[in-house]
């Protein structure tokens, strides 16, 4: 990170944009190409004025009360509850099982050449050490998801933990190619799950030391990659941040052409499950790439108690409406226990979906289909404070810190770092940049940024282009090169500032990792003699967007609009002038929850939720149909002898199902011949008991005439084999109608999609098809 006096002199107001290639372009202002440098410092960073780093409404309660308490409480909670669960013959089998799209390694066979492979999605790490010669597989870590595999690791600590998930493509031993999954035979599939049981991870974090079954999961190449990278990443990823697939399509885009392999994928995950699944065990299924399981498991093991954790956002109904196969997925959903996600907002986006959408009951307990709760939490991914604590202290780091310090002596650096998506804000955020220099010209040669972005979910060549395009335009050079992991925690410590302003996001750990960073760097400062010393805790504040569902999490931060360029740019001034008192003050309240609300804290909080849905307080069961021998015996009981057989049924939602405008309320042509044959047994007495008018009844089975009916609640009455209606209301006084009939016609003048139903002994007024959030 040390540069030439040259480059020091030279060095102004810029961006340092830093990305996956090797290699240092430099350019004009006019955005022409001059030279190719194939250059890297000592440090991995070439100084430059403009480098880009690119790397491998309602009141929101942040949690709930009780939550934020420390993980020993958490886990003294969780004891408890076992406790009580035992006490009452409830039994557990101190297992978790979680179900991931991937599992966490990666496996490459060694006895077999592969096929040619684009470069894995998520980018998997080789292998460490080479393999043994006689190793039929090698298993290497699978980088990404950091948080979430900390929070199951830390649960190893108290239980039992499996780990289900896709392999992956399973690689060769040959760089870049792959083997098909079809192509590996039983016996080495067998060799696997004993590579699979004999791994340990080799990582510097103790944690990594506890035992953990990794159960995978084998897909058809088709349906795993048309699962992930077609419908996951095409389909569901957009949907979630506020884009429709065709926002993020470079050609012709179908929000269903890969849906089958999501089916297709899930149904393999759910089978998976039945096979290692224990009476007693608790299961997690994360995230979008696994919403149909919760159903599907349901399915096979009636009484399992499962959790879904929603990574991502979730979007508003008037979002998530657009897809076609928005009821599945939902139904796929409810089949949980209990979901949860990151924010109260997202649960509270889910819930109005269910309602707008579906037409579902929601209550306090939760969401009602069909007599089965579901139950809607919410509850933040944290990071792992300690590991990030002790990466941070690394001895690599401190001497990459100072050398940042030297090269940018006398200039605030402002961080960034964000994936390289349409909805992480990377435009607009250098856009505020420009904005800055603009409305606060003293920062001209004063300030630099240094922006870090890494691979995104989906190809956006359109959107680097953008960036690189506005890079150039802002102060006319700008570099790639790689940046490794000591050096990005030696930038965060470094930094006078983050800013971090994605237009929709879920989880963001940077924003956790600069906090703890911040709290970790001693203040250099100048002291009366002309020397320097040290001040503990740099404490640089953290501009952050509101759309984040870290925002209220972190509401110490400067929160912005990351569409308002102004309102960035005047907050990132606001942040470089900061007091040190106000730095402090805010930097205090930011560790506290950072260093609180971590990876291992989720995870215990994920099974202390869970274990509340155990004993089914609260929890109603969806009601069991009868099975069809016992039925079938009972009829044919009942009818023995001189036996005689009643049977009342109900009109809407029995013969016909419940509709939003009544008229459309018909019973099928198998429902007519079931009753006409139910009718035409002598030893059967049928009636139709209804709350409909005399006319539709007859309208629509006038001509059963071994059927009797009951309309208007009991009102006229229809004898089996008559034609006539006798009317028991005819000496009521009925005048209360009117007054009744005016009241109604006010509020639905008022109520848009309610109408009023006039009958001969009552009125109704339907409010089935008005906005459900009235109530």
């Amino acid at each position: 990170m040390s540069g030439s006096s040259k480059v020091d002199s030279n060095l102004k107001s810029g961006i340092a944009y830093l990305g996956p290639s090797r290699e240092i372009h430099r350019w004009t202002k006019t955005g022409e190409m001059t030279e190719k440098l194939n250059h890297r410092s000592s440090t991995g960073i070439k100084q430059r004025t403009a480098l880009v780093v690119r790397m491998h409404s309602f009141s929101e309660p942040y949690t709930r009360h009780g939550d934020d308490i420390s993980l020993d409480a958490v886990r003294a909670d969780i004891r408890a509850l076992e406790a009580h669960h035992a006490a009452a013959g409830i039994p557990l089998s101190g297992r978790v099982l979680h179900v991931c799209h991937y599992l966490p390694v990666t496996a490459t066979l060694n006895t077999r050449a592969g096929v040619l492979s684009p470069p894995p999605t998520p980018p998997a790490t080789p292998a460490d050490v080479p393999p043994k010669p006689d190793s039929i597989w090698t298993i290497a870590p699978r980088y990404g998801h950091a948080a979430m595999i900390s929070g199951i690791q830390s649960l190893a600590a108290t239980h039992e933990q499996l780990i289900i998930g896709w392999t992956g493509d399973i690689l060769s031993p040959v760089p870049t190619e792959h083997i098909d999954a079809d192509a590996v035979d039983p016996k080495d599939r067998a060799a696997l799950d004993d590579a699979l049981r004999a791994y340990q991870p080799k990582e510097s974090d103790p944690d990594d030391d506890r035992k953990i079954t990794y159960v995978p999961v084998w897909l058809d190449g088709k349906v795993g990659h048309g699962h992930y990278d077609g419908y996951c990443k095409q389909t569901l990823w957009p949907l979630f941040h506020y884009l429709l697939w065709q926002d993020v399509a470079t050609e012709y885009a179908s929000a269903d052409a890969h849906y089958p392999y999501y089916e297709s994928a899930n149904a393999a995950f759910a089978r998976k499950i039945a096979q290692v699944y224990q009476p007693g065990d608790l299961i997690w299924v994360h995230d979008y790439h696994l919403l149909l399981v919760p159903r599907l498991v349901r399915e096979a093991i009636p009484d399992v108690v499962l959790g879904l954790f929603v990574h991502t956002p979730f979007p508003s109904s008037e979002i998530f409406r657009c897809l076609p196969r928005r009821k599945e997925i939902l139904d796929g959903m409810l089949g949980a226990n209990l979901i949860c996600f990151q924010t109260y907002s997202y649960s509270r986006h889910f819930t109005s979906t269910c309602v707008r959408v579906c037409g579902y009951e929601t209550n306090s307990r939760g969401i009602d289909v069909e007599g089965h709760v579901t139950a809607i939490m919410h509850c933040p991914v944290g990071v792992d404070a300690e590991r990030v604590g002790r990466d941070i202290k690394r001895p690599g780091i401190q001497p990459k810190l100072e050398a940042l310090r030297t090269l940018y002596e006398g200039k605030k650096i402002i961080v960034g770092r964000d994936k390289l998506d349409v909805v992480k804000g990377v435009l607009q955020k250098l856009r505020a940049f420009e904005k800055l220099l603009q409305d606060y010209p003293e920062w001209i040669g004063n300030v630099v940024m240094i922006q870090v972005t890494s691979p995104a979910m989906t190809d956006s060549p359109k959107l680097e282009r953008a960036v690189s395009e506005l890079v150039a335009h802002i102060n006319g050079e700008y570099g790639h090169q790689s940046l490794k992991k000591d050096e990005f925690y030696a930038l965060l410590s470094v930094a006078d500032l983050a800013v971090i302003t994605p237009l929709r996001d879920g989880m963001n750990t940077t924003s956790m990792e600069f906090v703890i960073a911040q709290n970790q760097t001693d203040e250099e400062v100048k002291d009366g003699e002309g020397g320097k010393e040290r001040l503990g805790g740099k404490n640089s504040p953290l501009v952050l967007s509101e759309f984040m569902g870290i925002s209220k999490h972190m509401e110490d931060a400067l929160l912005v609009n990351p569409w308002n360029l102004g309102d960035v740019a005047a907050a990132i001034n606001r942040g470089l002038l900061m007091s040190p008192e106000e730095k402090a003050r805010r930097q205090a309240k930011l560790y506290k929850v950072v260093t609180t609300h971590t990876s291992h804290s989720w995870g215990a909080l994920l099974v202390k939720m869970l274990l509340g849905q155990v004993d089914g307080k609260g929890q109603a069961r969806m009601t069991p149909y009868i099975p069809r021998e016992r039925l079938l015996g009972e009829y044919e009981k009942a009818g023995r002898g001189n036996g005689k057989r009643l049977f009342l049924l109900d009109y809407d939602g029995t013969l016909a199902p419940i509709v939003k405008t009544p008229s459309m309320a018909v019973p099928s042509a198998s429902t007519l011949e079931a009753l006409e044959r139910l009718s035409a047994d002598p030893k059967n007495i049928v009636y139709i008991i209804s709350g409909r008018d005399g006319a539709f009844l007859e309208q629509h089975l006038g001509h059963l005439r071994d059927v009797g009916f009951s309309a208007e609640h009991g009102g006229f009455v229809r004898e089996r084999g008559s034609i006539e209606w006798v009317n028991f209301t005819e000496n009521l006084d009925m005048s209360w109608m009117g007054e009744v009939e005016e009241v109604f016609k006010y509020y639905t003048e008022r109520t848009a999609g309610s109408h009023i139903e006039k009958k001969k002994s009552s009125i109704t007024w339907h409010y089935r098809g008005s906005d459900p959030e009235w109530g």
